[in-house]
């Protein structure tokens, strides 16, 4: 009887969680980060905010918890797209995985923007958090397929003495705390991708290249293809016409 007591506590606690997690995520898509308090949360599901530090220490713990969450959602919309290409070219899986990032970016921008363009709180960057754990499985997905890449079929790399020693340095810490899955020098070229792709996809979401464009999808796409000549990759084949293009 007492475990089936434990169980239906854990129950109820998941389903508060979730309730809490809800909450906080209406409350940022419509409101705006800064609308997320423990007390507007806790009012928006019927709590008091003191009962809602039962669950959560405070508002950076409660950041951290529902930014992990966000991490998941999009880390399983992108290792979603990666597996129904099982089998397939490593470049076309990446090329998938990248395009699922911006579709769930584009239709999440107010989640996309609360991983993103907000600090990192310092509880968040302790090793073993959720918010840290979450963040390195998604860094995880892109890494693994370019590590799949450099082992089937390498890519061009700079000479390592050619780098900014402080460069050298940061490299090889990097090639280290991924356990050597690239050295340093492939480490550059996959750091670099990121930043490209990183930078452009923020623009988008955060509506900075709206003064010049309507429509950032194919700049989206001509990334993809200066990434593959970075990878020593075919470029990518066009994505799926939309039906709602099609009709537009």
């Amino acid at each position: 009887m007492a475990g089936h007591g434990t169980s239906r506590r854990d129950r109820l606690r998941q389903a508060t969680l979730a309730e809490i997690h809800a909450a906080a995520r209406e409350l940022l898509v419509t409101r705006g980060s800064a609308a997320v308090t423990i007390n507007a949360v806790a009012r928006a599901i019927g709590m008091s905010g003191p009962a809602l530090y039962h669950y959560y220490a405070g508002h950076e713990e409660l950041v951290g918890a529902v930014t992990a969450g966000f991490f998941r959602e999009l880390t399983e919309a992108m290792e979603e797209a990666r597996d129904a290409r099982a089998g397939q070219p490593v470049g076309e899986r990446l090329f998938a995985v990248c395009r699922a990032m911006r579709s769930w970016a584009v239709s999440h921008p107010a989640e996309f923007g609360w991983i993103f363009a907000s600090p990192v709180a310092p509880p968040d960057r302790r090793p073993g958090s959720p918010r840290h754990q979450a963040g390195q499985h998604f860094e995880q997905v892109l890494l693994d397929l370019v590590a799949e890449l450099w082992r089937t079929d390498p890519f061009p790399v700079p000479r390592l003495a050619d780098l900014d020693p402080s460069l050298r340095e940061q490299l090889t810490a990097y090639s280290a705390l991924v356990e050597g899955a690239l050295p340093p020098e492939a480490a550059h070229v996959f750091l670099s991708s990121w930043i490209r792709l990183y930078g452009l996809l923020s623009m988008e979401v955060l509506h900075q290249l709206d003064f010049a464009y309507s429509d950032p999808a194919p700049l989206f796409e001509e990334c993809l293809r200066d990434l593959s000549a970075l990878l020593g990759l075919d470029p990518p084949a066009a994505p799926p016409v939309s039906p709602a293009r099609l009709t537009g």
